[in-house]
C-alpha cells in the first residue's frame, strides 16, 4: 500500500467496552483513507473465575472476526487484553484461527505489547491497570520472563469492565507517576477500557519515558499491518512517537 492507500482496521471489541471505540476513531479521524470498524462480543467482569476467563472463549471473537471479514477489513485486531493474564499463547492461537478462518492478518493488543518491548530493550516495564488483585499477579507471572518484567506495578482492584472507563485521567496519570518514581523503561497502561491514550503525550513530557496504553498499542500494530505509517500518529505519544526498529534489532 502507499501513504495515502486506504485501510480498514477491524477490532474485535468487549461489549462493555466504551473507550476504544471514540479514542480509536479520535486518533485515526487525522489520517487520510483509515477507517476503524468493530465487531462486539460479550465481556461484562475480568477476573480468573471459570466464568469470566469463559467470555474470551474462541467461538466469541471468531464469531466477531467473521463479522468483520465482512466489512473486507484489511486487519483485525483483538483491542483487548486477556492475553495478558492467560498467556502469550492464547493470542497467538487467536490470531492464527482468525487469518486460516478469514484470510486477513491479525494482531492483538497483548503480543503487539510484547513486540514493542522486545524491539527496543523496555526490560523493565511499569504496569498499569484497573484489574484486582490475583489478575494483576497473573500479568506480572506472564510477563516476568528473560526479555522482560514488571518492576513496578499499580491496580486499582476493579473487576467490572463497565467501570473501568469511569476511571479518571488524574487517577491514570498518578498510578503511571507512581510506577515511574520505582524505577521502569516503559510504562504499560494495560486494559482497552481506560483512557490513557488521551494523556500519554503530557505524561512523556513530564516523566521522560514512553507511555504505552493499550488502546494505542493496538491500533500502532493494526496500522502496520495494513500497510499504513503509525508515524502519522506522532502527536499521540506512546508507540507512535517510537523510532521505527530496524528488522531483527533491537533500540538500545
Amino acid at each position: 500500500m502507499t501513504a495515502t492507500s486506504s485501510a480498514r482496521l477491524g477490532m474485535l471489541t468487549p461489549s462493555s467496552n466504551t473507550a476504544l471505540e471514540p479514542l480509536t476513531c479520535a486518533m485515526v479521524a487525522g489520517m487520510t483513507n483509515v477507517s476503524a470498524h468493530f465487531a462486539r462480543f460479550r465481556v461484562t467482569q475480568i477476573g480468573l473465575s471459570p466464568t469470566a476467563l469463559g467470555q474470551f472463549a474462541p467461538e466469541g471473537l471468531l464469531a466477531a472476526a467473521d463479522l468483520l471479514a465482512d466489512a473486507k477489513v484489511d486487519v483485525i485486531a483483538w483491542n483487548g487484553t486477556s492475553a495478558a493474564w492467560m498467556g502469550f499463547e492464547q493470542d497467538e492461537a487467536l490470531c492464527t484461527a482468525i487469518t486460516a478462518r478469514t484470510g486477513i492478518p491479525a494482531s492483538t493488543s497483548i503480543l503487539a505489547y510484547r513486540e514493542l518491548f522486545l524491539a527496543h530493550g523496555f526490560r523493565r516495564i511499569g504496569l498499569v491497570t484497573p484489574y484486582l488483585d490475583d489478575v494483576q499477579a497473573a500479568i506480572c507471572s506472564n510477563w516476568n520472563t528473560s526479555d522482560f518484567a514488571c518492576t513496578a506495578e499499580r491496580h486499582l482492584g476493579l473487576s467490572v469492565n463497565f467501570s473501568f472507563a469511569e476511571v479518571t485521567e488524574s487517577e491514570i496519570a498518578d498510578m503511571v507517576r507512581a510506577v515511574v518514581a520505582e524505577g521502569c523503561d516503559a510504562v504499560a497502561i494495560v486494559c482497552t477500557n481506560l483512557k490513557g491514550s488521551a494523556i500519554a503525550p503530557v505524561l512523556e513530557r513530564e516523566i521522560g519515558i514512553p507511555v504505552l496504553d493499550s488502546i494505542s498499542v493496538t491500533l500502532w500494530k493494526s496500522l502496520l499491518l495494513a500497510g499504513r505509517d503509525p508515524g502519522e500518529l506522532r502527536a499521540w505519544g506512546g508507540p507512535f512517537a517510537l523510532e521505527p526498529a530496524r528488522q531483527g534489532e533491537k533500540v538500545e
